[in-house]
């Protein structure tokens, strides 16, 4: 994931002797029911769709994405939300409750909603930046809401500290471009000591004719 919203991610089971492994994909594309029965088939099984947009709307293709992966026959569907920090775009509740009632509005079931915590118009305040994420929290709980959160070393030092533990009850989204689908050097941060899923790398041609799309795994 880089700083252009995007989170939208599908999973893909593979069977090794007596382990097993997930690697999927996450794209900004708008993609059909049928392109989505053509990755179920392709052994995919998990998307994660973008709904908060960075400058507090609502991105309708991610509503309309999430609603296809569902009908295209994939297992698991969450929903993320890349939080606004103008003033126009009201409060870290206010912009939770906006992007989960508008899943709700669409009929757009999910099952997680992901806080993307990346460098992008946060304020330079570590304090502010670590309420507004709590913040976050607190309305995703009010409503009922399973909570992850995306990030990774960098972003997480220079928006509240690498020290802040506040949310690292919650799975994280790993993002490092180092091309090993593992977390073998994974440097804990935030509390965290090891993460859920590992975005390992980025823009590269997925399947089904979904291109431009960042690889993920998880064990």
């Amino acid at each position: 994931l880089k700083a252009m919203n995007r989170i939208a991610l599908v999973f893909l089971a593979i069977g090794v002797a007596s382990t097993s492994a997930t690697l999927g994909i996450d794209t900004i594309a708008s993609i059909s029911s049928s392109s989505f029965s053509c990755l179920k088939s392709n052994g995919y099984s998990f998307y994660i769709g973008r709904v908060g947009q960075s400058n507090g709307g609502i991105d309708q293709t991610g509503i309309a994405n999430i609603k296809n992966a569902w009908s295209g026959g994939l297992a698991d569907v969450d929903a993320y939300l890349f939080p606004c920090h103008s003033s126009s775009c009201g409060s870290a509740q206010t912009q939770v409750a906006n992007t989960v009632n508008a899943l709700k509005n669409a009929g757009a079931k999910f099952g997680m909603l992901w806080l993307d915590i990346e460098i992008y118009n946060w304020p330079s305040d570590q304090a502010t930046n670590r309420q507004f994420i709590l913040d976050m929290v607190a309305e995703c709980k009010t409503l009922g809401v399973s909570i992850g959160i995306y990030s990774n070393n960098n972003n997480w030092a220079s928006i509240v500290g690498t020290s802040w533990t506040g949310v690292s009850q919650y799975p994280l989204w790993w993002a490092n471009y180092n091309g090993q689908a593992n977390f073998n050097n994974f440097v804990a941060f935030g509390g965290w000591s090891k993460p859920s899923i590992h975005q390992y790398q980025g823009d590269v041609k997925g399947a089904c004719s979904v291109g431009n799309v960042d690889m993920n795994w998880y064990p």
